[in-house]
């Protein structure tokens, strides 16, 4: 089943780098595992053909991102690609006061995405209610912020690097530290890093046809307890199965590392969450 890493430049949303890719590939099954705005770059994990069975066991994913941030502008849409709303002159915090604030995010928040997102409300994206100019009643989910790191800092800027529950959103997370620290700024550069950017594909030679491909089991046995089961038959078929180990969801896989199923503990018993045969 295979997989590509895509390192995503910037300029072209998540959608047109699958739309471009189905014409190299040959394919009209064709996923990712989360979005990243046309102004954001970095890694973006595409599957394509059967490897798309697998993209909800991807979608949970911590993320790792670089960002920068420039002080004194306010845009509509929290990044410098949007229409300005303020611009005033500010004076940068201290490194102790920027990092304290940083601290006070470390843990489970509600935070409320941004009106530029793919997010739905009663059936329409935020980002179309946006463009019509409408207003609609944003409601705060929960998201995780793990490590939250500055890095360098001078008069106008600041770059950080984060790693957060999926779903966080990153222009969303900045403007609560700045409204925190009393200021306005707007996100000037954006970078997911994780898993390794090193191992990603640029998209001009994907379109190229240098495709590199990665197989489910290699990205998934990083993520799951694999199990290698003797009946590969029986987990086709879905059988519930007694595993003796101790783990609430599992990857099985036949001796070759074929992947096969996740199943989830209920009880003593593993049962089928979804094939990937």
């Amino acid at each position: 089943m295979p997989i590509l890493y895509i390192d995503k430049p910037k300029g072209i949303t998540s959608f047109g780098v699958c739309n471009k890719l189905k014409k190299v590939l040959g394919t009209s099954k064709i996923g990712h595992t989360g979005t990243l705005d046309p102004n954001a770059t970095g890694l973006m994990i595409v599957l394509y053909d059967e490897a798309t069975k697998a993209n909800q066991f991807l979608l949970s994913d911590t993320k790792e991102y670089y960002g920068v941030c420039k002080l004194g502008i306010l845009t509509d849409t929290l990044d410098i690609d949007g229409k300005i709303l303020a611009s005033k002159d500010l004076k940068m915090p201290s490194r102790s006061e920027i990092e304290s604030v940083f601290s006070t995010f470390i843990g489970k928040y509600n935070q409320f995405p941004p009106m530029t997102s793919a997010i739905k409300v009663n059936g329409k994206k935020l980002y179309e209610y946006q463009r019509e100019g409408k207003e609609v009643e944003l409601k705060a989910r929960e998201v995780e912020i793990f490590e939250l790191e500055l890095l360098d800092i001078n008069e106008k800027e600041f770059s950080f690097r984060c790693l957060v529950s999926s779903g966080t959103y990153v222009r969303s997370l900045l403007k609560d530290i700045l409204d925190k620290l009393d200021l306005i700024g707007t996100l000037i550069e954006l970078r997911r890093t994780k898993i390794t950017l090193a191992d990603a594909t640029s998209l001009d030679d994907a379109l190229n046809g240098k495709i590199e491909n990665h197989s489910l089991y290699e990205v998934l046995k990083e993520r799951y307890y694999t199990y290698v089961v003797d009946d590969p038959k029986a987990i086709k078929d879905g059988k519930p199965q007694k595993l003796d180990i101790d783990t609430m969801e599992v990857l099985l896989v036949d001796k070759d590392s074929n992947c096969l199923a996740i199943y989830r503990k209920e009880n003593d018993v593993y049962r089928s969450v979804r094939g990937l045969f």
